[in-house]
């Protein structure tokens, strides 16, 4: 009796770990960067599934929901997908999923190779782990190792690089999308670290760089610092300067809160590395 007993625990044991649905995996891995997720991805119908948000706004695309439909935008892609259904809509054009995307945990699940090879990357699966490769990022035909960013404090200041071609591309076409029209030059401005009333107060720096860590453009975004007289006309409240040109441009308030967003997802998320801070 012992012995049928055990025969058949061993074959629910064997039929358990084998099944797809219960087959989970471990960890994400994007770029390198192990990625921290309050939920693992799993296997479904012989595909793994991850969760949706999580990843793609790692790929840098934009995650927006309307009732049961999400919509995802990077560049020129615009996917379009409902829960429980296996039909999207890329750039209008409909395909189909083997797998329906579905809720668990409170958290959309979506079939890891399409979501992946949607948004350009490379994709793998090996011991557990799901590891996706993104697409080098390009800017006038060099390739953008990293984006490194500088900012003061009241007192000392950070240097930071980020490293994922995910946050520096969505970063890099915030600033391009929202440069406006071409201004002069503020009559003052500073980096210094107690500004005046009226000036100009550069709030960062963001010079995206080569493999040989040489600036293949930058942004300076400067912010105004309020307080100016009421009964004069009211002064832009962000500019950005490009020092490649020399040239300044209207810039707009959001798309500064928009860049500063991204920066602390890339911090959270492990893709940023401290290369010095001297702030106290």
């Amino acid at each position: 009796m012992k012995k049928v007993f055990s025969g058949i625990l061993l074959v629910m044991i064997l039929i358990i770990t084998s099944s797809p649905t219960y087959a989970a995996t471990t960890q994400i891995k994007i770029d390198g960067v192990t990625i921290v997720s309050d939920v693992n991805p799993e296997s479904r119908s012989n595909r793994t599934m991850v969760p949706l948000r999580v990843v793609s706004e790692n790929l840098g695309a934009n995650v927006k929901w309307s009732d049961s439909q999400v919509t995802l935008t990077k560049g020129d892609m615009k996917v379009i997908l409902k829960l429980n259904s296996n039909k999207v809509v890329k750039n209008g054009k409909t395909e189909i999923l083997d797998v329906k995307p579905y809720m668990k945990k409170n958290r959309t699940f979506v079939p890891m190779r399409f979501i992946a090879e949607t948004f350009g990357s490379n994709v793998d699966y090996k011991n557990g782990t799901v590891t996706i490769d993104t697409k080098p990022f390009v800017i006038d035909g060099v390739i953008v190792k990293a984006l490194q960013e500088e900012y003061h404090a009241t007192m000392g200041g950070v240097v930071q690089q980020i490293n994922g071609n995910g946050y520096n591309e969505a970063i890099y076409n915030v600033f391009v999308e929202n440069k406006g029209s071409k201004v002069e030059a503020p009559a003052n401005y500073t980096w210094m670290s107690h500004p005046l009333t009226g000036e100009y107060y550069k709030g960062g720096q963001y010079d995206f760089l080569d493999e040989e860590g040489n600036s293949v453009v930058r942004f300076d975004i400067y912010n105004l610092v309020r307080g100016y007289d009421e009964k004069l006309p009211i002064p832009p409240q962000t500019l950005i300067h490009v020092p490649t040109e020399d040239q300044w441009y209207l810039f707009s308030d959001p798309a500064r809160r928009a860049i500063y967003q991204l920066v602390d997802k890339a911090a959270e998320n492990g893709f940023i590395t401290v290369i010095s801070n001297t702030v106290p």
